[in-house]
């Protein structure tokens, strides 16, 4: 750390985006490069981890070349590297973790692992207005669609999650049925604002145990049987999109007034790549001025896996955890393809 400010490094590989990106203190972005694989994957219909995996390793280290230039830095300058270490693909996150590995030791620096949905949490730390905790956030991506509580940084409860699709997963494989592009859910999602939700309507299941848990593959089945039944015109295309997002979204939406007001949460947070879909943004925004609490919701670009996110994480880790591990230590960071989140240890010393 140099004077009073601390630049940190992240670094992204979880899935098939390739990001890295230098954040001053926690909420200042001062670059933040992706490099897409979005075409290398399109004629697939889907990620391809072995493709995904050997694309990191041709784009990592110039991706991480125009951070630092962008920034106006040199890894000199750096004072710690964050990156993900799981949850996603196995192959992916090692060439990650491995090239983060290697910086760091490079440049003497702490090396910082941040789990992929803590990243996707701390997106909305970048900017100039801070959430207070507590804090809801709900998680949406293609693998993952969970409701987490932060009662102050670092500390995760997990309050409601899927119990098998998630959110991101159905929306692009109805689109993908339904003959839209790749990746399907923002192709749905426009289609869906010109259609009407109420001639192809999707009420909410019916899930035994937690009423705060999600269940979208009865959802997927209904459209897709919608869908082999109707009559493919532009029209009834149009209203299944429609219908079929409102009903992702209600369910989403469904336990949020209820946690909000037994947790006392003083805001209410989405991220992942389906906090860009307009209609859940919209109801959010609705539900959050009811409740007369503030919503927070990252800029588009922030929504989908990037590294000044995972830069965020990593500095208010850091500064939670006091660096107590030595740099030896950090290097023997290892990665998960099912990592589960777990709350930060703070340290007393």
């Amino acid at each position: 750390m140099r004077g009073d400010r601390m630049l940190i490094l992240g670094i992204d590989t979880s899935c098939d985006d390739t990001s890295c990106a230098v954040v001053k203190d926690g909420r200042q972005v001062l670059s933040n490069i992706v490099a897409s694989q979005t075409k290398l994957h399109e004629k697939f219909g889907g990620v391809v981890p072995e493709i995904a995996s050997r694309r990191h390793l041709e784009v990592l280290v110039p991706a991480c070349q125009e951070a630092l230039q962008q920034a106006g830095v040199t890894l000199k300058d750096i004072d710690g590297i964050a990156v993900t270490n799981g949850p996603g693909l196995l192959g992916s996150l090692l060439v990650g973790v491995g090239f983060a590995k290697a910086l760091a030791y490079a440049a003497k620096v702490p090396l910082i692992d941040v789990h992929h949905i803590a990243g996707h949490i701390y997106a909305n730390f970048l900017g100039e207005t801070l959430p207070e905790f507590p804090l809801l956030n709900l998680v949406v991506s293609g693998g993952h669609s969970e409701l987490i509580l932060m009662e102050s940084h670092g500390q995760f409860r997990l309050l409601g999650e899927t119990r098998d699709d998630a959110a991101g997963e159905v929306f692009d494989k109805v689109a993908r049925e339904m003959g839209l592009g790749y990746p399907g859910g923002p192709y749905l999602d426009r289609l869906a604002e010109t259609g009407d939700p109420a001639r192809i309507p999707f009420p909410l299941p019916k899930i035994r145990g937690s009423r705060y848990d999600y269940s979208f593959s009865g959802i997927k089945t209904r459209a897709l049987l919608e869908l082999e039944a109707g009559e493919k015109s532009e029209a009834f295309m149009r209203d299944l999109a429609a219908g079929f997002r409102k009903g992702v979204v209600d369910q989403l939406l469904n336990p949020v007034e209820d946690l909000i007001r037994q947790t006392g949460a003083r805001g209410f947070a989405l991220s992942g790549g389906v906090a860009a879909n307009r209609l859940l943004r919209r109801e959010s925004q609705a539900l959050a001025q009811k409740l007369n609490i503030p919503l927070f919701v990252p800029p588009m670009e922030l929504c989908t896996d990037n590294g000044a996110m995972i830069a965020s994480a990593g500095y208010y880790k850091y500064k939670l955890t006091g660096g107590s591990r030595s740099q030896l230590e950090t290097l023997l960071l290892e990665c998960s393809a099912g990592l589960p989140l777990r709350s930060w240890e703070v340290d007393v010393g």
